[in-house]
């Protein structure tokens, strides 16, 4: 069995003392001998960590005795090495960038829908109330391109930050329909579905935990193809294992 652990986790929470937080959690990251990427803003946190089972747990549970973290659920995959080369803990101005200062998650969360319950969804072609359901990608266009729901909208985003603009020019599309915003992990789409409920869109969703979420707790069934991820496995398919990519970002 590989031996190494892979987390992903993110939590918007108000971090006024993001300085002092990454020197502390860079110290216990260099002291567990972890790999990985940690990104702090005043909106929240958003980390990427491989190494020994324990050691990455025991990051953890050190994280979680924040009572800012207590909550804090990291998604899991195993590999053969860890897929970073150093550790980094990083201050800036927001962990996912979208360019909308006025869009704030710790201040209240889009409602989401669970990896099973939208399967059941896709599968019986509307949502519990009888409403079309779609998925809308907030991937870039590359990630797209590895992978996606089956049917998904896909605007060809080449960054984060193209969405509000896009969204605005399409809006009147997603009008009386179920729409859930989805990503790899959470973060962006997040983002998405609360933009979504500003812009005066009823029905939103983003999917818990993203697509990685969906692998994990689903057979991966309505989604086609691989899953894009910023590390050095580039990508993983529905059991969470490392697969080639079909094309270079």
């Amino acid at each position: 069995m590989p031996s190494i652990l892979n987390i992903s986790c993110y939590k918007f929470v108000n971090l006024p003392d993001c300085e002092a937080l990454r020197d502390l959690l860079a110290l216990r990251a260099a002291d567990l001998a972890l790999k990985g990427t940690v990104l702090l803003a005043e909106e929240g946190i958003n980390f990427f960590l491989a190494g020994p089972a324990d050691a990455v747990r025991a990051w953890v549970d050190a994280l979680r005795e924040d009572p800012r973290f207590a909550d804090v659920q990291p998604k899991e995959s195993w590999s053969k090495t860890a897929p970073f080369r150093k550790m980094l803990v990083k201050v800036k101005p927001e962990i996912i960038r979208m360019d909308h200062p006025a869009i704030r998650p710790a201040s209240g969360r889009a409602p989401s829908v669970s990896p099973r319950d939208l399967q059941r969804w896709l599968q019986q072609g509307h949502d519990d109330e009888g409403r079309p359901v779609v998925t809308l990608d907030t991937r870039n266009d590359y990630e797209v391109d590895e992978g996606a729901f089956v049917g998904a909208i896909d605007w060809r985003l080449r960054k984060f930050t193209e969405f509000p603009q896009q969204l605005r020019a399409h809006r009147d599309d997603l009008q009386g329909k179920t729409v859930v915003s989805y990503c790899t992990g959470g973060i962006r789409c997040e983002k998405a579905a609360i933009l979504m409920q500003e812009e005066g869109l009823t029905h939103v969703y983003q999917l818990d935990g993203g697509i990685l979420k969906y692998f994990e707790e689903t057979d991966g069934s309505g989604y086609q193809g691989s899953c894009f991820v910023f590390d050095e496995r580039r990508a993983v398919d529905d059991g969470l294992r490392k697969t080639a990519l079909k094309t270079e970002p």
